[in-house]
C-alpha cells in the first residue's frame, strides 16, 4: 500500500502469526516460510508484468473468507480463507496473476475519485487502519476494522467493472503464458466459485462480491487456455505442489487445530500431516507430542529452518527459553536473511537471564531484522530492551520513540526524543537521530491537526 503495508508475519513468539481463536474479522498475520513461497511464485508473474519484484507487498489475513484484493497501492491481501479452499498452487497462482493485473492495469489509479468518495464511508479510515496495524507490526489491531458498513463501504471500493476484470483475467494469463506457467488455475478456481451467482448476495464470498465472475468472463479465459493445450497441462514443479501442501498444513494447525484430525487420517504419514499435527498438538498445548513429531521432522529434513523455527517457538512460549535458542540458532544458520526469525530468536535471548554477551548478540540480530523490517514496532521495543539492558540509555529510547511513532502515540513518542537530544553529544548519531525523529514527529501531528 501506499501506506507501506509492509506484512511482517512468522509463526515464531516474536513475529508469529497473531491467529485469533474464534474471530470471523480479519486479522493480520506473519510466516517466513509461507511469505518466502509466495515471493517465489509471484516473482516470474511480476517479471511478465514488467512491474519490479520488490515494490508489490503479499500480505496474509485471517478470516475464512474467500477473498483476494488489491488496496492501496501495489498491495495485494490473501485470505487464508481463499488459500484453504485451493486444491493446488495452480489456482493460488491464478489468482496473484489476477491481482497483479488489476496492479498493471493501474485500476486502482483509476478509481481514485470513488476511493475518495468511499473515504465518506469510512473507506480511507479502514484502509489507514490496516495500514497502521501492518507497520506497527499488532496484527490483531485490524480486527475491528472490516466490520458493519465500514465492510459494506470496503466492497464498493474493491468492486471493479466487468471491464477491468476482464482485462486482469487476460493479463493474468498472459503472465501465466509468458512465465510458463499453467493457466488452468485460473480456470479451475473461478469454477469453484461460478456456482454462488445463484445465491443471496449475502451468501456469497466476499471474493464473489467484489470480483463478479461472470459466465462470460469463465469461458472467455477457457478459451485462453483452449488454444494452449501444452501450457495446460504442463506440471507444475513438485517443489510448489509440496509447498502449497504444507502452506495448507500450517493454516489448519494453527488456526482450525481441531480439524486436523478430519483432514489428515491415522495412515497420513506424510510431511504436510505431521506439520499439522505437530502444530495442533502445540496449540493444545501437548507440548512433548508437539516436539517429539518436530524432532521427526527434522531428523527427516535436517536442513529445513522452518521446523527448527517452531521448534524454537514452541519451547519459547512454554518457558523453556534456554532449549529454545539452539533450534533458534540453527533455524538462523538456514536461513540467515530471515529477518523474522532473527528477531525471534533475539527475543530468546533476552528472555534467557542476565546476560551481556546475549543482549549483544541479540542487539545484533536486531539490527539486521530492522533493515527488512523498518515498520515494525516490535523490533524497535525488543531493540530499547536490549539496549536498556546493556546500560545503552539514549539508543533504548530512540527505539522507544520509534515504536512510539508508528503506533501513534506520538506525546510519548516526543518526550523519548527530546530526552535523547538533551543528552546526547551534540552532533553524535544518536543526537542526529533523535532530531530526525522530532522532526518527522511534528510533521505527522501538523497533518493530523489539519485534518481535523
Amino acid at each position: 500500500m501506499c501506506l507501506l503495508l509492509i506484512m511482517v508475519l512468522s509463526f515464531s513468539h516474536v513475529a508469529t502469526p497473531s491467529y485469533a481463536q474464534s474471530s470471523s474479522a480479519p486479522v493480520l498475520i506473519r510466516d517466513t516460510e509461507i511469505e518466502e513461497v509466495f515471493k517465489e511464485w509471484a516473482e516470474p508473474l511480476l517479471k511478465e508484468a514488467k512491474i519490479p519484484k520488490d515494490s508489490v507487498n503479499i500480505i496474509l489475513v485471517q478470516s475464512n473468507e474467500i477473498n483476494a484484493f488489491v488496496a492501496g497501492g501495489a498491495n495485494i491481501f490473501f485470505y487464508t480463507g481463499l488459500i484453504k479452499k485451493t486444491d493446488g498452487p495452480e489456482e493460488i497462482l491464478g489468482v496473484l496473476a489476477h491481482e497483479i493485473g488489476h496492479i498493471a492495469g493501474g485500476h486502482l489509479i483509476k478509481t481514485r475519485d470513488a476511493m475518495e468518495r468511499a473515504s465518506y464511508e469510512s473507506i480511507v479510515g479502514m484502509v489507514l487502519g490496516i495500514g497502521a496495524a501492518i507497520a506497527s507490526g499488532q496484527g490483531g489491531a485490524a480486527s475491528a476494522i472490516i466490520q458493519g458498513t465500514q465492510q459494506t463501504a470496503l466492497r464498493r471500493f474493491l468492486a471493479h467493472s466487468r471491464i477491468n476484470e476482464s482485462s486482469a483475467d487476460q493479463a493474468a494469463f498472459s503472465y501465466l503464458k509468458g512465465a510458463g506457467i499453467t493457466p488452468r488455475g485460473l480456470s479451475s478456481f473461478f469454477d469453484k466459485l461460478k456456482s454462488q451467482e445463484l445465491l443471496p448476495s449475502t451468501q456469497q464470498s466476499e471474493y464473489m462480491r467484489t470480483h463478479p465472475i461472470t459466465r462470460n468472463r469463465v469461458e472467455a479465459v477457457d478459451v485462453l487456455i483452449a488454444k494452449e493445450p501444452e501450457l495446460r497441462d504442463k506440471p507444475l514443479p513438485q517443489a510448489w505442489v509440496r509447498d502449497h501442501a504444507r502452506m495448507k498444513a500450517k493454516l489448519i494447525g494453527f488456526i482450525n487445530p481441531g480439524q486436523v484430525a478430519w483432514n489428515y487420517d491415522d495412515l497420513d504419514t506424510s510431511v504436510p500431516a505431521r506439520y499439522a499435527r505437530s502444530i495442533a498438538a502445540y496449540k493444545h498445548n501437548d507440548i512433548d507430542k508437539a516436539i517429539d513429531l518436530l524432532n521427526g521432522l527434522i531428523e527427516q529434513e535436517p536442513n529445513n529452518p522452518y521446523f527448527y523455527e517452531l521448534k524454537g517457538q514452541i519451547l519459547l512460549e512454554f518457558s523453556r527459553v534456554k532449549e529454545s535458542l539452539a533450534p533458534y540458532k540453527r533455524a538462523i544458520e538456514l536461513k540467515p536473511d530471515a529477518a523474522l526469525i532473527r528477531m525471534a530468536y533475539a527475543h530468546a535471548l533476552i528472555e534467557s537471564g542476565a546476560d551481556q554477551a546475549r543482549y549483544k548478540e541479540a542487539a545484533e540480530h536486531l539490527e539486521f531484522a530492522l533493515t527488512k523490517e523498518r515498520y515494525s514496532s516490535r523490533v524497535h521495543r525488543l531493540l530499547a530492551t536490549a539496549y536498556g539492558r546493556l546500560g545503552q540509555e539514549n539508543l533504548a529510547k530512540l527505539h522507544l520513540a520509534e515504536e512510539a511513532v508508528l503506533t501513534r502515540r506520538l506525546p510519548y513518542a516526543r518526550a523519548q526524543a527530546a530526552s535523547v537530544l538533551e543528552k546526547a553529544p551534540q552532533g553524535s548519531r544518536e543526537w542526529i537521530k533523535a532530531k530526525d525523529v522530532l522532526v518527522h514527529i511534528e510533521n505527522l501531528m501538523q497533518a493530523q491537526a489539519s485534518r481535523g
